[in-house]
């Protein structure tokens, strides 16, 4: 097989797959050994053919597959003009906490925020596939750690963490193309971004980094959408959605021990006026 035909072979499994595919996968297309260099050639050279078209080879975190690109999305919506799913605020402010601290607990993430975190917002993204418990904390408790997955970087079109917008230039790279061009769509754009940002620097010291490994988490198989970030408004929880997208915890749900009280509970009950009595003549 020369490697004209090595690139049709690549090009129809990658055309056909309905997920990423990683080098050792498509080494089984062929009965000969080929090495995974030579993959990465072909793949390459695969690239380069695909430039000046609609559609792009691309490198994620959990392999290789052909996408559209972002320009063309304008066009393909006319096809699909159903709303994309919408995401509170705390979700969206939970998630970018985990994305750039991880891994990160319950407590920590309550600490950043300032508020206890209610566990729909933990369930709806780990739900999503974008995050995973990789571990616990080795204090009292023994708390979980939450890291992203590789399902988060696919989403996005990244191949690593490193490929995140640095916070300190987080507006300008939102902007610019990682994370409007990728599945998860901004609602304001760098305006949340860069609220996110600040959130994320006065984090305490025992928070975490973003620096510190998830290569062990596993991609969690859920489709890909684009999502809706909704600004709640001060009246609300901060835990709450908009239009009632998250359920709120009923009262006789245990709180965890790492959670933030609440405000109402540091407040001292004001007893009421007692009436003067009557005076008699």
């Amino acid at each position: 097989m020369n490697t004209q035909e090595a690139k049709i072979v690549l090009e129809t499994a990658l055309i056909c797959a309905q997920d990423p595919l990683r080098v050792n996968d498509l080494r089984k297309l062929f009965d000969e050994d080929v090495s995974a260099d030579t993959i990465r050639v072909l793949l390459e050279e695969l690239r380069q053919d695909w430039l000046n078209r609609g559609v792009e080879l691309v490198a994620l975190a959990s392999g290789w597959r052909l996408q559209s690109r972002p320009e063309m999305r304008v066009y393909l919506d006319r096809l699909h003009p159903e709303k994309p799913p919408k995401y509170s605020r705390a979700v969206m402010e939970t998630l970018a906490i985990i994305a750039y601290r991880q891994p990160v607990t319950r407590g920590d993430i309550e600490d950043i925020r300032g508020v206890t975190v209610n566990t729909q917002v933990i369930k709806q993204i780990e739900d999503r596939g974008w995050i995973e418990v990789i571990g616990h904390r080795d204090v009292p408790g023994r708390p979980a750690l939450y890291a992203t997955t590789k399902q988060f970087l696919d989403d996005l079109g990244l191949r690593s963490l490193d490929e995140l917008p640095p916070l300190e230039d987080a507006r300008a790279q939102a902007q610019a193309s990682l994370l409007e061009q990728g599945a998860i769509e901004f609602e304001g754009g760098a305006i949340a971004v860069e609220e996110l940002t600040a959130l994320v620097n006065d984090a305490p010291e025992g928070a975490g980094s973003a620096e510190a490994s998830v290569q062990e988490s596993a991609a969690l198989p859920v489709a890909e959408a684009s999502v809706e970030v909704i600004a709640e408004t001060p009246a609300q929880s901060t835990e709450g959605a908009a239009g009632g997208e998250l359920a709120l915890e009923t009262e006789s749900q245990a709180v965890s021990a790492t959670e933030v009280p609440s405000e109402d509970e540091y407040k001292t009950p004001v007893e009421p006026p007692v009436a003067p009595a009557n005076e008699h003549s």
